[in-house]
């Protein structure tokens, strides 16, 4: 597993744009070979979607056959809800792109049938190829997607009860009112967002300093379900200084120093392309970490 650890959120969301854009640009998509992009909600990736949406106006990306499948969504409120994930993500890159909607894989919350359509999702990951890029962020419990502690690491995409401690995170999204937030969300399973070819992790703020640590430092353990990474063949996890907070010396210095060697080894230009770090603005975080 990889660790990249960059000074703040800006640039930690510039390495990552940039590593998306060149996996896309290194794949080749075209109408019979289609790049599938897993993706989060929550204010982790929020800077990555500005970056991306950024690269597409300057004519570096197309989204033109890529096919995206998001990790959740809530049960149980409207499509066009402020807080829904269908709304976050056009809000925040499909509107932007030139992405073809037949392409967006978004889970119905508000499906007749919940646990069909979860297993309909599956089927759908599998008769698109598999996923060859998953994104995530986590929560400060350590959780990727809603795979809260306790979750099985060989768990599927299913129907999931939400922590109090999510509701209650969560409430600031719903006018502070518990009441309003969704107790049920649908969600990929660890082995689900595991099986795709590279899964990169975006970790940044203090606040998820524990969880960076119980990841990197500790063994794989469902009640930090982003430690399934461990197994990963190709995981990486990009992160900012804060959140390393928790991590030993030792163990930061031994991954910059790792970053050093392969800087040298590959060139800079190929890890952040030029251009791309650079103080970006300030971001409406509209979700969930």
């Amino acid at each position: 597993m990889r660790l990249i650890i960059r000074d703040d959120y800006d640039k930690v969301s510039a390495f990552v744009a940039d590593y998306v854009i060149k996996r896309i640009q290194e794949f080749g998509p075209g109408p019979e070979k289609r790049f599938v992009l897993g993706l989060p909600t929550g204010s982790s990736p929020v800077g990555v979607y500005h970056l991306l949406v950024k690269a597409h106006q300057e004519g570096k990306i197309s989204f033109a056959y890529i096919t995206t499948f998001n990790m959740d969504e809530y049960v149980g409120i409207p499509r066009d809800h402020s807080e829904s994930y269908h709304t976050f993500m056009w809000k925040n890159l499909f509107q932007h792109v030139d992405i073809d909607p037949q392409y967006v894989h978004i889970l119905d919350g508000n499906a007749q049938d919940l646990e069909t359509e979860c297993e309909e999702y599956e089927r759908r990951i599998q008769a698109a190829g598999g996923i060859d890029l998953f994104l995530g962020g986590i929560g400060p419990d350590g959780h990727i997607a809603f795979n809260e502690p306790g979750s099985s690491l060989a768990s599927r995409t299913r129907v999931k009860t939400l922590a109090y401690d999510t509701i209650l995170a969560n409430a600031r999204f719903f006018d502070r009112d518990i009441t309003k937030v969704p107790s049920l969300a649908l969600t990929v399973g660890v082995a689900t967002v595991m099986e795709a070819r590279e899964v990169l992790v975006i970790i940044s703020g203090a606040h998820k300093a524990i969880a960076l640590a119980k990841c990197i430092e500790e063994g794989v353990n469902h009640m930090w379900t982003v430690s399934a990474l461990q197994q990963h063949p190709k995981g990486m996890i990009v992160c900012d200084e804060d959140s390393t907070l928790e991590l030993r010396v030792k163990t930061v210095r031994y991954f910059k120093s790792i970053e050093k060697v392969h800087e040298k080894i590959v060139g800079k230009e190929n890890l952040e392309l030029s251009g791309a770090i650079h103080k970006m603005p300030h971001h409406d975080f509209t979700s969930q970490a």
